[in-house]
C-alpha cells in the first residue's frame, strides 16, 4: 500500500485561496452498492455522468459506494477503483464526496470514509465513521471492531466549508449504538459547516417495522438536526435491494429542516438542487432542484 497512486493522496503545499462562494450545485445518487467492485464503479460512473449533464459542482455517493459497505475487500483493487472514480469525477470538473471503505497508506488501518475531491481530483481528506454500529452486548460486535476512527474535521470545498458523516453518524440509532451520542452534525455546525455530507447504507427488509418505524426515525433525525444546526444536508442511501424502498430518504435538506428536493424511495435516482449560501442559514432559500432518473 505504499505505492498509493498522487491521486488519492492528500495535496502538498498550501491549498489555492478562493473567494467564498454564493451558492453550490449538489447531487445526490442513491445507486445500488454491491461487493462487486467493478460493478460499483460502473454505477457511479453512471452518476458523475447524470450530475455533470446538470451542471452539478459536487456529486455525493453512499456508504461504501466504491468498496461495499464491508471490511472485506481487495486495498488495492479499491485504491484503484478510487483513482478511475477520481480520474472520471475530474474530466468533467466534478467534486466528490465520495463513500467508501478504505486502508490509509500512512498508518495502515481500515476507515468507513467519505474522501473529499475537488473538481480537479485532489484529495482534500476524508470522514472517517465515528459512531460506527455494535452490538448492546459487552464487548460490542460488529463494524466497531473492523473500522478506525479519525478526529471530526470539515473541508473547504469550492470556497465553503463543508463536512461530511457517515449514516449512524447523524441519528445514532440506540439499538446499535454502544457509545455516546456526541450529536456530530452540531459540532460540524459550530466548526463553520454550511453544509454537511451524509452517506447512508441503511439496513432495510420492507417489513412494517422498516416502513412504519426505522424510515421515519431517520426522516425525522435527518430534519431536526439540519433544523438544529441550520445546515444543509446532503443525503444518499444504498438503493440495494430496488425492490423495496431504502432506509433513508436521499437528497437535500434545508437549514430550516424542510427538504428542498427529494428522489424516490426506491430504485436509482441522481438528485441534483442548487444551494444558496448568500442569505443568512436561518433564511429560507429557494433554488432549481430535479430528480433525474438513471437508466
Amino acid at each position: 500500500m505504499n505505492d498509493m497512486p498522487a491521486d488519492v493522496r492528500p495535496p502538498q503545499g498550501a491549498a489555492r485561496t478562493r473567494p467564498p462562494a454564493e451558492s453550490l450545485r449538489v447531487a445526490a445518487a442513491q445507486i445500488p452498492v454491491t461487493s462487486d467492485v467493478a460493478a460499483n464503479v460502473q454505477t457511479i460512473s453512471r452518476a458523475i455522468d447524470r450530475a455533470a449533464g446538470e451542471d452539478a459542482e459536487v456529486l455525493l455517493t453512499p456508504e461504501g459506494s466504491v468498496s461495499g459497505y464491508t471490511h472485506k475487500f481487495d486495498p488495492p483493487q479499491v485504491v484503484r477503483a478510487v483513482q478511475e472514480v477520481v480520474a472520471k469525477a475530474a474530466s468533467r470538473n466534478l467534486a466528490l464526496a465520495l463513500g467508501t471503505c478504505f486502508v490509509e497508506p500512512d498508518d495502515g488501518r481500515c476507515y468507513n470514509q467519505v474522501r473529499f475531491y475537488d473538481g480537479q481530483g485532489r484529495l482534500l481528506g476524508f470522514h472517517a465513521k465515528i459512531l460506527r454500529c455494535g452490538t448492546m452486548s459487552a464487548p460490542s460486535e460488529g463494524e466497531i471492531n473492523h473500522f478506525a476512527i479519525h478526529p471530526l474535521r470539515t473541508f473547504e470545498l469550492n470556497g465553503i466549508t463543508v463536512g461530511g458523516l457517515i449514516c449512524n453518524d447523524m441519528w445514532a440509532n440506540p439499538s446499535c449504538t454502544p457509545m455516546p451520542d456526541p450529536h456530530l452534525s452540531q459540532q460540524l455546525a459550530r466548526m463553520g459547516a454550511r453544509v454537511i455530507f451524509h452517506a447512508v447504507n441503511g439496513g432495510r427488509n420492507g417489513s412494517d417495522w422498516s416502513r412504519q418505524v426505522v424510515w421515519p426515525f431517520h426522516e425525522a433525525n435527518l430534519r431536526i438536526r439540519a433544523r438544529s444546526g441550520k445546515v444543509w444536508i446532503v443525503t444518499a442511501d444504498n438503493c440495494t435491494p430496488s425492490e423495496i424502498p431504502c432506509s433513508a430518504p436521499s437528497g437535500v435538506l434545508r437549514p430550516d429542516g424542510r427538504w428542498a428536493v427529494r428522489a424516490p424511495e426506491r430504485g436509482e435516482h441522481v438528485v441534483v438542487f442548487n444551494i444558496g449560501l448568500k442569505v443568512s442559514q436561518k433564511d429560507d432559500v429557494d433554488g432549481p432542484g430535479c430528480p433525474i432518473e438513471m437508466e
